[in-house]
C-alpha cells in the first residue's frame, strides 16, 4: 500500500519557505554579500533565518540548478565564480535568443508595444538614478523580459527565463566595471528608436551593440581584476 500523503497545506508551506530562502540567498548573492567562491554555511544560515537546515539545502540545491551556486564532495555549496569563457556563453545565448525576439517583434510592432517598453524604460531610469543597485538589475531584466514577450514565442520566453539568474550576475558585474552605470539604462532608447525605424537591419545592429557592450564590460572586468574567487570558509 502506498504511503499517504502529505497534506498539501504542509507541502505548500514548505515549498513557500524553499522559495523565500532562495529569493533570499539570490539577493545576497547579487549584492555581493557572498562573495564568488564563498562557502554557504547550512549552520549559519538557519540560524540567521529561524529556520531549519531542511529548507535552506534545498533552496541551496534550487540556486544550483539556476547556476548562482555549485557543490562540492563533503564540502558542502560555493557562490558560482563566472570565468570570461562562461560569461561568453552566456551573453552568446542571450545575442541568439534577443537577436530573433526583436526581429519578430519589429514585425509587428505596435504603439500600445511602444508605450509598455517606453514606460519600462523610464522605470528603469528611475531605478538607477535611485542607485538601488538591485531594483534596477530587476528593471532592466524586466525590460528585455517584456520584449520578448510582445515577440509572441514563449518558449523563447522560456529560455530566457532560465538564463535570467546567470544574467543577475553578468550585470551585477556591468554596474560595478561600467564607468556611468547610469548609462546603461539610458541606452535602452536605442533599441526603441530602433524598433520605431520598423527595419530589421537598424534592430539587429542595436541588439547586437547594447549586448555587445554589456559583453566587453563584463569579460574586460574580469580580465582586469583576475578570477575573482575565493573560499571564505565560514564557521559550520
Amino acid at each position: 500500500m502506498a504511503p499517504p500523503l502529505a497534506a498539501p497545506s504542509a507541502f505548500i508551506q514548505q515549498h513557500n519557505l524553499v522559495e523565500q530562502v532562495a529569493d533570499y540567498l539570490t539577493q545576497a548573492i547579487i549584492q555581493q554579500h557572498f562573495l564568488p567562491g564563498e562557502r554557504l554555511s547550512e549552520v549559519q544560515l538557519s540560524r540567521e533565518l529561524g529556520v531549519s537546515r531542511a529548507p535552506v539545502r534545498e533552496a541551496a540545491r534550487l540556486l544550483e540548478s539556476r547556476g548562482l551556486l555549485i557543490s562540492k564532495p563533503r564540502r558542502g555549496f560555493f557562490v558560482r565564480a563566472l570565468n570570461a569563457v562562461e560569461l561568453e556563453d552566456v551573453f552568446d545565448l542571450r545575442l541568439c535568443l534577443e537577436r530573433h525576439a526583436i526581429q519578430r517583434l519589429s514585425e509587428h510592432y505596435s504603439a500600445g508595444v511602444e508605450r509598455a517598453l517606453k514606460q519600462q524604460v523610464e522605470v528603469l531610469c528611475e531605478a538607477a538614478a535611485s542607485n538601488d543597485g538591485t531594483r534596477r538589475i530587476e528593471e532592466d531584466l524586466q525590460f528585455h523580459r517584456l520584449m520578448l514577450h510582445y515577440a509572441g514565442n514563449e518558449r523563447l520566453l522560456r529560455a530566457f527565463d532560465n538564463l535570467t539568474h546567470e544574467l543577475r550576475l553578468c550585470i551585477t558585474l556591468i554596474t560595478k566595471t561600467h564607468e556611468a552605470p547610469d548609462t546603461i539604462a539610458t541606452s535602452h532608447y536605442k533599441l526603441l528608436d530602433a524598433l520605431a525605424s520598423g527595419r530589421p537591419d537598424a534592430c539587429r545592429e542595436a541588439i547586437d551593440y547594447h549586448i555587445g557592450v554589456a559583453r566587453d564590460f563584463v569579460v574586460k572586468g574580469v580580465g582586469d581584476t583576475g578570477d575573482h574567487t575565493h573560499e571564505d570558509v565560514l564557521p559550520r
